[in-house]
């Protein structure tokens, strides 16, 4: 069985997608990560990064994992503020720490995408996937969720 991690990237710590996010998780297994409980900084051209800056202690912990699924909410048919800029450091690794970058090709790389709706704009997964293309991790699946009330509504899309 793959080891699985779902990183979080939400601007609530315990909205929808972190239900969204436990539910994929009892029903899959695997850990959570919420990027609001860790310090990254906008990526920078220079490498110039504060020293609190938790980026690669977060990816050194990534790449022990098979499948990695990224949670987020859909913000504007998009992914989430903390998703995107978690996503741009992956520059990072192409450029200055290439070889935690390579760590990540081979292992697998989903989405889990939550809103008030039971769809969503196709066209929300295509970072992911050209994102997982790029790095040679195989892509998929697609899970979508939304809640009403206290109950998740969870697919897979793809």
């Amino acid at each position: 069985m793959a080891k699985t991690l779902i990183v979080m990237g939400s601007a609530r710590a315990d909205g929808n997608t972190a239900l969204a996010a436990r539910s994929l998780k009892d029903s899959m297994g695997g850990k959570i990560i919420n990027l609001l409980d860790h310090r990254i900084a906008p990526f920078d051209y220079g490498n110039d990064y504060p020293i609190d800056d938790a980026f690669l202690s977060m990816i050194k912990r990534v790449v022990i994992y098979d499948r990695l699924i990224l949670a987020s909410p859909v913000y504007w048919y998009s992914m989430s503020g903390p998703m995107k800029q978690f996503l741009d450091r992956f520059t990072d690794l192409l450029t200055y720490h290439k070889d935690l970058g390579r760590r990540l090709r081979g292992k697998e790389l989903g989405v889990l995408s939550c809103s008030g709706d039971a769809t969503v704009n196709p066209g929300f997964y295509e970072p992911f996937r050209l994102t997982a293309d790029y790095l040679g991790m195989p892509y998929g699946p697609e899970h979508h969720a939304w809640v009403r009330g206290s109950r998740v509504e969870l697919l897979e899309v793809k």
